[in-house]
């Protein structure tokens, strides 16, 4: 049991132990209180909740860990590309062998990261930088948005490769990269996690012959 403050309290003329006793049964609850409270922030943090208390805070911005459609394609196997090692997800005891229907903490927590900043977002390209950075800086990935005026947009990933739970998620339109009504035509993403490749450009996320890779381009799902 934590240490109870409360006995602390007690003057030096009422020290008799059966009367610190009493004084320890009776603020017993007040303290493991104050201490369950105190613990309530980090445990419903999304940086660092897990389980249950993850599952809540994807409830309070509107999502939840279960899939509408299994996400095939996604399991861990060695020698098969794309779900190598450090790019497919583990089974759990509990996944179907048909897909992946319930998301492991570390993808649900970017996913909730991801709606909380849809949730704060304009629907301006700008915006749309600023909702990736948000959720996606420590991967290292660069987003390139193309406008396409017709109320379609692409979407190019250099930086990083999308592990296949992610490249999933982009497919199944679950990620909210994109203002109600627009649809993403495809994702071009890197093959090596470097830039993507495009005539006559130098940055961190295009460049030009013998430095820019191919894409991989993913359709969403209609």
């Amino acid at each position: 049991m934590a240490d109870n403050e409360y006995v602390g309290l007690v003057t030096s003329q009422h020290q008799k132990p059966r009367f610190t006793a009493l004084v320890a049964v009776l603020t017993r609850p007040l303290a493991d209180a104050q201490i369950l409270l105190a613990s309530l922030p980090a445990a419903f943090d999304v940086n660092t909740a897990i389980g249950a208390q993850l599952d809540a805070v994807g409830l309070w911005v509107g999502i939840t860990r279960v899939l509408r459609v299994p996400l095939d394609g996604v399991y861990f196997s060695w020698g098969e590309a794309g779900v190598g090692w450090a790019e497919g997800t583990w089974k759990g005891r509990f996944d179907p062998e048909s897909g992946l229907t319930s998301l492991p903490d570390d993808i649900f927590r970017r996913l909730v990261k991801a709606r909380i900043a849809a949730n704060h977002w304009d629907g301006s390209v700008p915006g749309a930088y600023a909702v990736w950075e948000a959720v996606f800086a420590d991967t290292g990935g660069i987003i390139l948005i193309q406008d396409n005026q017709d109320m379609s947009m692409a979407v190019g990933i250099a930086g990083m490769r999308p592990d296949a739970v992610t490249q999933a998620l982009l497919m199944g339109n679950y990620i909210p990269l994109k203002p109600e009504g627009v649809r993403v035509r495809w994702y071009a993403v890197t093959q090596d996690g470097g830039p993507l490749f495009a005539w006559g450009c130098e940055s961190d996320g295009l460049a030009g012959w013998g430095s820019g890779s191919w894409p991989t381009v993913l359709r969403p799902a209609a």
